[in-house]
């Protein structure tokens, strides 16, 4: 447990205070789960899960801009587990946010069906079967955090379906190559896509990522709403992404 500790850093968010417990050198949370609990709305008093939490900085973020929700993390993984909770515990989030080991295409019943207003997703982006030979020496928990090893995208659609209630929302972030995918998939599961936002890493280049809304039994239009950009020029972020995001400090 020394030696676990020895290698972990504090990382601080510096526009809610929220400490996040991270191991170096292994897979940390990066632009995509800032991007995601800024693009995912709730209402206090909501009933929130994220599906692959990792460190646990999406529903520990999260609960600061909603502080009468509860929020539940899961991810198969014990050692990331057992660092999220210790960083529930370093800022005092013990009774509003639960994170529990618990596989992705099996929630039940350590959750519960049809129970959740909002389900958050930043799953691996990589299909299994696209690994990449030199990626074999990569960290496990990266590996897994990438590539669709324990569950793909189906599973997580899925299961989203599965807990969200009537009428909730189901927010996701991954690559713009499998937008179809993502749709397709979505309306099989009885969750209408309410919006989409292309996320690009210059005004002039091609998306990178894609932030989706569906919500389960609706039958409303898509909106596509306008490009998110990134960067202002080489390491110099947008004012938007500036406004919910800066450079995180280290403990």
């Amino acid at each position: 447990m020394e030696n676990q500790i020895n290698n972990e850093r504090i990382d601080i968010l510096p526009q809610t205070g929220t400490k996040i417990i991270q191991i170096k050198k292994s897979f940390c949370f990066g632009i995509d789960a800032i991007l995601l609990s800024n693009f995912a709305k709730a209402h206090n008093g909501n009933k929130i899960v994220d599906l692959g939490t990792g460190t646990g900085v999406i529903p520990i973020l999260m609960s600061s801009y909603y502080p009468s929700s509860i929020f539940y993390g899961i991810d198969i993984q014990g050692e990331y587990v057992d660092m999220a909770n210790r960083s529930v515990a370093l800022n005092c989030l013990e009774d509003r946010v639960k994170i529990l080991k618990c596989d992705i295409k099996n929630p039940f019943p350590t959750l519960s069906k049809n129970d959740f207003d909002v389900v958050i997703s930043n799953p691996p982006f990589i299909k299994k079967a696209d690994f990449v030979v030199n990626e074999s020496g990569m960290n496990l928990s990266k590996m897994i955090a990438r590539h669709e090893i324990y569950c793909n995208l189906e599973d997580v659609v899925k299961s989203a379906s599965s807990l969200l209630k009537s009428k909730g929302k189901f927010y996701l972030i991954h690559k713009p190559f499998r937008l179809s995918e993502i749709i397709l998939l979505l309306n099989k599961y009885k969750l209408n896509p309410k919006k989409i936002r292309f996320v690009h890493p210059f005004q002039n280049t091609e998306p990178s990522m894609v932030l989706v809304q569906a919500e389960k039994s609706s039958l409303s239009d898509l909106i596509v709403e306008r490009p998110l950009v990134l960067y202002e020029s080489q390491g110099v972020y947008s004012e938007e992404v500036q406004s919910y995001y800066k450079k995180i400090k280290t403990e």
